[in-house]
């Protein structure tokens, strides 16, 4: 019974030097590529703004998710792409992330056809993925908490993405210290996940950013109910998440 008590202790010390090993090496290999607003305007070709998605309450963002958009749109404002990815979880019709987010740009002015929307980013590799290889991005700028950068940095690298991260944390959220410390696990999680390259839970059709944002509307005129592009209708059969 010793014996096999020791060799518990020695499996779950063994667990926790991996865990805590990749979660140095997710930031510390990214912590360079993350960047202030200032040091954005000097960066060129920049495909795209990608908005990060988080909780919604109501047709409002929450306060993490409002932060998160008004860095983008001040990234935006200051010249640094001419386009924004909105992507977050739109996987039921009482639960829609991507047009709360769109429609507060709007309302601070980021006019309707520089804004796409990501209907299927339900979780942060999804939305890292699907910029590449639906909307076609090469180097983008990832708008985020600081904390949830490195990850979504890292999975960029992974993916062949040329990427660049700018934290919105201008303030304390409630919270956050569960938030970092389950952000411990998501990293080894994505970190395992971005050795296998597995595809996202939806890709379709490929979407350039090139266009008219308002192409993945799915809302008015542009509601398109016959297609099966998971960005433009509800993706019923997928749970609700809170947080990209």
């Amino acid at each position: 019974m010793k014996k096999v008590l020791i060799c518990l202790l020695v499996l779950i010390i063994l667990m926790a030097i991996v865990v805590i090993s990749i979660n140095i090496y997710v930031k510390r290999s990214t912590k360079k590529q993350i960047k202030s607003e200032e040091e954005c305007t000097d960066l060129s070709d920049i495909d795209c703004i990608i908005v990060l998605g988080a909780a919604v309450w109501g047709d409002k963002p929450s306060p993490m998710l409002e932060d998160r958009l008004l860095e983008g749109i001040a990234l935006y404002n200051k010249g640094v792409s001419k386009k924004i990815i909105m992507s977050g979880d739109h996987g039921t019709k009482g639960y829609d992330e991507v047009n709360t987010m769109k429609e507060y740009a709007i309302e601070k002015g980021v006019p309707s056809e520089d804004i796409f929307m990501d209907h299927a980013g339900f979780a942060t590799y999804d939305s890292i993925y699907r910029a590449k290889e639906v909307f076609e991005a090469k180097k983008v700028i990832i708008v985020t908490q600081e904390y949830h950068l490195y990850r979504a940095l890292h999975i960029a690298n992974s993916l062949g993405l040329e990427a660049y991260g700018v934290g919105s944390d201008p303030q304390k959220y409630a919270g956050q210290t569960f938030r970092e410390i389950r952000e411990i696990l998501a990293r080894n999680k994505d970190f395992v996940k971005c050795i296998f390259k597995p595809k996202p839970t939806y890709l379709g059709d490929a979407i350039t950013l090139s266009g008219n944002g308002d192409s993945t509307n799915d809302k008015g005129n542009t509601l398109n109910k016959d297609s099966n592009d998971p960005n433009e209708n509800d993706i019923e059969e997928h749970n609700q998440t809170n947080e990209n």
